[in-house]
């Protein structure tokens, strides 16, 4: 992270993350059952979200209007520094700008904003996971720590999935082309996530024990039916969009493996 701040000429701060090795009191986190899964956190997840919380109280105390928060595994495209360095750009209603792709398709609001340096903006309205890098307002981050006392989902899930936001209707926005990415994406080789593996594991688990909840039949055809209508309304009314959000390395498009047969990314 210090070399790629290094290579873009931008100043930071670094704040201590919560490190899950031999954290036993990590269990007795306020928590409850994620609402779909009935999971509970793993330790792994348990201390990513404390880690952001603490970056998060760092923005909401602060006295800038927004605050920017990147993990250290992330990477940069080639000249970020001037979005980083200049908040003009932000919409005015925004209060969440996603900067960076988790190279999967996202819904996206049709119209685009110009945000400068080859950047545009646009609203985001549906999941769009990973939390690398993104701007919160000073009241959003006032917001998402209120409505976080208790941890249910992973901290991506609460930011960027409408179905786990503490404030419903808040004003997210996506970056395009993303301004960073997670550094796993650009391996040839990709190794594994602890916290991929820790949730695997768990679900895992919950099935052999029994307490996984399982989907009935009414309920699966009811949430088809709510992903086929939302697909007709936004056809209906040219709204939003299902697109892959470009991520340039180096001068080149970054295509990790399991995007090769998507279509054209924006």
């Amino acid at each position: 992270m210090t070399s790629e701040f290094a290579r873009i000429g931008i100043d930071f701060e670094r704040v201590a993350a919560v490190d899950a090795q031999g954290r036993s009191d990590l269990t007795e986190t306020p928590m409850r059952p994620n609402p779909l899964t009935q999971l509970r956190l793993t330790n792994t997840e348990i201390a990513c979200f404390l880690s952001h919380k603490a970056c998060w109280a760092r923005i909401a105390d602060g006295d800038d209007a927004y605050g920017v928060v990147f993990e250290d595994d992330v990477v940069f495209t080639e000249n970020p520094g001037a979005m980083l360095a200049d908040a003009s750009w932000i919409p005015a209603d925004a209060e969440i700008v996603k900067l960076e792709t988790f190279f999967k398709k996202t819904r996206l609001a049709w119209r685009r904003s110009p945000a400068g340096h080859g950047f545009s903006t646009s609203r985001l309205h549906g999941a769009h996971v990973g939390a690398a890098g993104y701007i919160l307002s000073r009241q959003a981050a006032r917001d998402l720590i209120d409505g976080t006392a208790e941890l249910s989902s992973p901290v991506d899930q609460v930011i960027f999935n409408p179905r786990f936001a503490p404030s419903p209707g808040t004003a997210i926005y996506q970056l395009i082309p993303a301004l960073c990415a997670h550094e796993r994406f650009l391996r040839t080789a990709a190794l594994p996530s602890l916290l991929l593996e820790e949730r695997r594991d768990q679900w895992l688990a919950g099935i052999q024990s029994g307490s996984r909840t399982t989907k009935t039949l009414p309920m699966r055809i009811g949430a088809e039916a709510r992903k086929l209508l939302n697909r007709i309304v936004d056809l209906c009314l040219l709204k939003q969009r299902n697109r892959l959000i470009a991520f340039y390395r180096h001068g080149e498009r970054v295509r990790p493996a399991h995007t090769h047969s998507r279509e054209k990314a924006l």
